[in-house]
């Protein structure tokens, strides 16, 4: 019971540490890196009604670095787990939805302050051991963001709760009402970064929903890490049911389900295809229409004029494309060059780029890492191979591939001389940044194959110091980026800042980080209540007279 009408605190983005030579999160963090040392893997159960279930069988998570190391042993699912992740996700439904916001907003604003404190060394080790990441990359990603989603989307739900109907004419009082949604809330996560795999189940927690929430099989240690801190900070049982599995297992499991209310994703655009297909498939039998909310692929672009600073350029092209090795959805992998400014900057992008310093997490002069696993590995030497071979685009540096102890793939800057070239227009999801030198009067043919050479929207950034062509830019690319920069690599977003989301194939544009997200995961009651009693139907109007 609310005994009063309650503000939660303003939220601010959590700084940023250093860990530079010298500093306590430094040494706090290398020691939490040594706790995760090969000989001791940590079990990672599953987890349903809040008991811990051993599943079918487990699966090895190992590290992106060197892929013999065990770091975890995850139980998967098998249907009777799934089937029971979801009857304790309904049956904690009634209680939870009907929780005060205040309380339920405490728990996620306690695991904040805990993250930021005690267990961020704990969460960030995780990510840089288990999904391959620098100590920046994790430190932005599993501590901050991740925290940030935490305060910022309690200050959010706060502004929904408080969005009233304007007026109330003498006698009535209108009012609205945000229900939480009747059934429960399908959550798959991604790999690359923890913050959105723990948001996509907090955020529909948050607004009074329960939820069935699967990690990706690469991201299940640091994943499971942050269930324990909502755990030990009051998530009562059942909020959030946490399974690993077979995705068929899960798919026909739980999307069959006839209470699935909604799905919240981030991942691969044909995985979410087929998400949004089998709902449709099934469509007849959900008692009601399920919430569709993902974030999927990207194929991001920057477009330099000729008035763009050189050594920006270049900065931006580098950090864009390279940072955790490319596994962004909105890293930059292609580029529009004018031939006058890329004559400028060629030989020193291609140096400082072959200069580029990668391997262990646990080596922090590292600049990049490993990428994810085999499958990943795979697939960008793939596109790399296709261009050692290809006769209308040539590899500038990089392009080795060495998956003998791990799944290094060395920065690689491909130069199409075909703005249609494969690498230009499909997604590759790794170290791979391929550029497109167009001729400096004929930028409109480059906007325009920019714009319509791939079926993404999520980012893209312009680069250029001419202020009009800096707004003849923005305009052109409207409809192309979700997340727009300027005179900036294109990721980075940050929660209270820059909401995050892109339209076209890169999914439904819902925010993440924002009030739009979680207005998705409430379905709205209007109420009217009348103070004066009516006592006649009949109107004025059929009086005699």
């Amino acid at each position: 019971m609310a005994l009063g009408l309650y503000h939660p605190p303003t939220p601010i983005n959590e700084p940023i540490l250093s860990y530079a030579p010298g500093t306590q999160e430094r040494k706090t963090l290398k020691a939490a890196l040594d706790r995760f040392s090969p000989g001791a893997p940590k079990d990672l159960p599953l987890v349903i009604g809040g008991k811990r279930r051993k599943g079918a069988g487990s699966m090895d998570v190992t590290c992106p670095h060197a892929k013999r190391e065990v770091l975890a042993r995850c139980a998967q699912a098998n249907t009777a787990d799934a089937e029971a992740a979801v009857g304790a996700a309904l049956a904690a439904q009634k209680d939870w939805s009907r929780f005060p916001f205040a309380e339920r907003a405490s728990v996620f604003l306690k695991a904040a302050d805990r993250l930021a404190g005690e267990y961020r060394a704990e969460i960030n080790a995780a990510t840089m051991m288990g999904q391959g990441k620098s100590v920046h990359q994790a430190e932005i990603d599993a501590a901050c963001e991740l925290i940030d989603f935490l305060r910022f989307n309690v200050y959010f739900a706060q502004k929904i709760y408080e969005s009233q109907p304007l007026y109330s004419p003498r006698g009535l009082w209108n009012r609205s009402e945000a229900r939480a949604l009747e059934g429960f809330v399908f959550a798959v996560g991604p790999f690359n970064f923890t913050a959105i795999s723990v948001n996509l189940a907090t955020a529909p927690a948050l607004m009074g929903c329960t939820v069935v929430w699967k990690p990706a099989p690469t991201a299940v240690l640091a994943s499971y890490l942050m269930l324990e801190v909502l755990e030990k900070s009051g998530l009562p049982p059942g909020v959030i049911n946490f399974i690993a599995g077979e995705p068929e297992v899960m798919g026909k499991t739980v999307l069959g389900n006839p209470n699935l209310a909604g799905i919240h994703f981030t991942g691969s655009t044909t995985t979410f295809q087929h998400l949004w297909s089998t709902v449709g498939q099934n469509i007849a039998s959900y008692k009601t229409y399920p919430r569709i909310v993902g974030e999927t692929g990207g194929k991001d672009f920057v477009f330099a004029h000729s008035s763009a600073d050189p050594q920006e350029l270049i900065t931006a092209l580098i950090r864009g494309a390279f940072e955790y090795q490319g596994q962004k959805c909105s890293a930059a992998s292609r580029a529009f060059i004018p031939r006058t400014l890329w004559k400028q900057i060629k030989d020193k992008l291609v140096a400082e780029t072959e200069m580029i310093k990668m391997g262990d997490p646990r080596d922090f002069s590292n600049f990049m890492n490993a990428v994810i696993d085999a499958r990943a590995f795979v697939k960008i030497k793939g596109y790399i191979d296709h261009a050692k071979q290809a006769s209308d685009a040539k590899i500038l540096c990089g392009g080795e591939c060495d998956d003998s102890v791990g799944y290094f793939v060395r920065p690689t800057i491909i130069e199409a001389i075909n703005p249609l070239y494969r690498s230009m227009t499909e997604e590759i999801f790794g170290p791979v940044l391929t550029i497109y030198v167009y001729d400096d009067n004929k930028e409109a043919e480059a906007v325009k194959l920019c714009e319509e050479s791939t079926a993404y929207g999520l980012t893209g950034a312009v680069m250029a110091c001419d202020r009009m062509a800096i707004d003849r830019l923005s305009r052109s690319f409207l409809n192309t980026a979700g997340n727009f920069y300027i005179n900036d690599k294109p990721t980075g977003a940050v929660v209270g800042q820059q909401a995050f989301g892109g339209g076209r194939k890169s999914g439904t544009n819902d925010k993440a980080g924002s009030e739009w997200n979680l207005a998705r995961w409430v379905s709205f009651r209007s109420v009217k209540e009348n103070f004066l009693p009516l006592t006649d139907y009949r109107y004025d109007f059929m009086k005699e007279g």
